[in-house]
């Protein structure tokens, strides 16, 4: 609260530069968390969390006011013209101070407490567990194993605490590999399949320079490739380009050569570094934020940003490692420079290349767990959750999440989540929400007990994970299709207008194609439950028209066959059979006329019960049809033949 200079500013207007730049007049707030506009005369309300907010610009004055523009991390732009001008210099002072952090504890993560008990929160953290992941792949088994050697994060400060490596390498090869290994991050499991026995791992560049070597860096490689038994040779990927690679030899780095490991085939990927990937997204986000640009403006910028083309090279990467586990049954190693970077980009598209699971809600979640927050990504420099340098700031886990967006537009029934899922993920990125991307390292997580002080995001998307349902997921058809082969020509890459102008109103239809889909889906549920019931209805009203069919029956048997005694004996048989004299109803018509309906009752379809109870209406008919005499075996009572005539 000491950083607010002006908490509260009266007739404020709000430029909505997402609606064809509406206008509203309000009250600006300033709160130690948020910036809040409370519209009038209807109170709407615009919450801007402090933790997303990129920069503040302060614009020449019109004659409106004094214009001030706050740029979000998430790509929504927002412009207040404030009445005074030292109301808006104090709100743009206090606002860059609020949204430049400098300890974690200020960030809104810290302060975020929802209504849940302490055991709640616990549960959340567990949620996801990586050992039962690890468990899922087939690991731990004969070939590999969790070694211990980095419980202290002594070997390694930005590896987890547990680590898969090798049966066969000891505890020496390690620690001497991690020292030729840049920040000492030593060759690790990543992905493991079961079915070939075929690898990923994942590590640093080695610090090899033009002709230095490592014995225990060697032994480690061979360790990797001779635990798939399937395998002659192993692939050891640079997703550097060449040139990038070959100037860090001068500074003592470098990749491995060829002649001093036996077995392997080097490959170089070309993926840029972070600092092209920062200028490149700059480009396009201001070719996203342009007003009515013509068509040639908007394709040229996209053409010129060179973003595509860099998610093409991320994809190229991951298809190349998926097709070598997968169908050449090659263990792979995979680095950039340090390891955090292109080294995660890569092998989690390749994960999710390879393996259904990690189409689901939970396998997404694990993934970036596993491959990102757990393996030591610089997540607080990289969205710049704290005032750092800006020359750290990269937005590495965009690419991956484009990458996976790309993949979902060619395979639209293959993931179980929609775009929706991916943008809220992007959004809690940046936001400092909750806990789960703060910090560099498990280390530091731990150092700074953000299990205990914050919440964890997991939980939260699964509960709601039916807002981010993709109508068209076939569960049975995904885990079949196994390994994605999408393709790469230029044709199939597309601006991702959701995430880049997911604000842009104007852009975007009444109702999306996904809003529509769903709107479908959930009026099918409904109308298939609604015929569930209608169908229990019908059972239960079957049930009783038979039964009162079967009374009513009884009831005429027992009036045809058990008739009282005072009734006089019907005279001829034509009594029986063609009605009485008096004109009365005809009690064996009546009874033919049943017996036929509950035949044709009986025809329709029913279940075992009913089944049953036809075949005893089968035999209470027939029975009646014998036990009924013929015309001609009707004796006359005052014959001769029945040995008594006349007195």
């Amino acid at each position: 609260m000491e950083h607010i200079r002006m908490p509260k500013v009266e007739n404020v207007c709000l430029v909505d530069k997402s609606f064809s730049r509406r206008t509203q007049m309000g009250t600006l707030y300033l709160t130690a968390t948020h910036t809040i506009f409370v519209g009038r005369p209807k109170g709407s309300e615009l919450w801007v969390l402090h933790s997303l907010v990129c920069n503040v610009v302060k614009q020449k004055a019109s004659q409106s006011g004094y214009p001030l523009q706050i740029h979000c991390k998430n790509f929504q732009v927002i412009q207040f013209i404030i009445p005074q001008e030292s109301d808006c210099h104090n709100v743009c002072i206090s606002l860059s101070r609020l949204s430049r952090s400098e300890k974690y504890e200020e960030l809104y993560c810290f302060s975020f407490h929802p209504n849940i008990d302490k055991s709640e929160r616990v549960r959340s953290w567990e949620f996801l567990d990586l050992k039962a992941e690890y468990n899922r792949m087939g690991l731990p088994n004969k070939q590999w194993h969790v070694t211990p050697i980095n419980r202290e994060y002594r070997v390694c400060d930005t590896y987890p605490a547990e680590l898969l490596v090798p049966q066969s390498v000891t505890l020496p090869v390690i620690v001497g590999s991690s020292k030729f290994r840049s920040r000492g991050r030593f060759p690790t499991l990543s992905y493991y399949n079961k079915e070939n026995h075929a690898t990923i791992c994942r590590s640093s560049q080695p610090l090899s320079g033009f002709s230095a070597r490592c014995l225990e860096d060697e032994h480690m490689l061979q360790a990797i490739m001779k635990s798939n038994p399937g395998s002659r040779f192993m692939y050891v990927v640079d997703t550097r380009p060449k040139l990038n690679a070959m100037a860090n030899r001068a500074a003592g780095k470098g990749y491995e050569n060829e002649d001093n490991y036996c077995n392997i085939k080097f490959q170089f990927i070309g993926i840029e570094n972070i600092h092209v990937m920062r200028n490149s997204q700059q480009k396009l986000i201001d070719v996203s934020a342009l007003r009515s640009p013509s068509m040639a403006e908007f394709l040229l910028g996209v053409e010129t940003s060179d973003w595509l083309k860099h998610i093409k090279s991320i994809l190229d990467a991951g298809i190349f490692i998926s097709k070598a586990v997968a169908l050449e049954g090659v263990s792979v190693l995979v680095h950039c420079s340090d390891g955090w970077d292109r080294t995660a980009q890569v092998c989690s598209v390749t994960s999710v290349l390879l393996d259904p699971y990690y189409r689901t809600f939970k396998g997404l979640m694990v993934l970036i767990e596993k491959d990102w927050v757990s393996i030591g990504h610089k997540f607080s420099h990289r969205y710049s959750h704290l005032d750092g340098e800006a020359k750290e700031i990269s937005p590495v886990i965009d690419q991956f999440l484009e990458c996976v967006w790309q993949l979902m537009q060619q395979f639209p029934c293959s993931f179980e989540y929609n775009e929706k899922f991916l943008i809220s993920i992007h959004n809690h990125i940046y936001s400092c929400h909750y806990g789960n991307f703060i910090c560099n390292s498990q280390k530091e997580r731990r150092d700074l007990c953000i299990q205990e002080k914050t919440h964890s995001i997991w939980s939260h998307l699964w509960e709601n994970r039916l807002d981010f349902m993709n109508p068209l997921f076939r569960p049975n058809g995904s885990q079949k299709e196994g390994l994605l082969r999408p393709s790469t020509a230029p044709y199939c890459f597309k601006y991702w207008k959701g995430l880049y102008n997911q604000f842009d109103r104007d852009l975007h239809p009444r109702q999306s194609e996904l809003d529509c889909l769903m709107a479908i889906k959930e009026e099918t549920q409904q109308l298939e439950e609604e015929l569930a019931l209608n169908e229990q209805k019908l059972a239960v009203l079957d049930k009783e028209r038979a039964k009162a069919l079967y009374m009513q029956k009884g009831i005429l048997d027992r009036k045809l066959w058990g008739a009282p005694s005072h009734i006089n004996l019907a005279n001829s048989p034509q009594d029986y059979i063609g009605g009485l004299e008096d004109g009365a109803p005809n009690v064996f018509s009546l009874h033919q006329k049943l017996n036929a309906e509950l035949w044709q009752f009986a025809d329709r379809p029913k279940n075992s019960e009913d089944k049953e109870l036809g075949v005893a209406h089968f035999s209470c008919h027939s029975s009646g049809e014998e036990s009924l005499p013929s015309e001609g075996s009707v004796k006359d009572p005052y014959s001769d033949e029945t040995g008594s005539g006349r007195t």
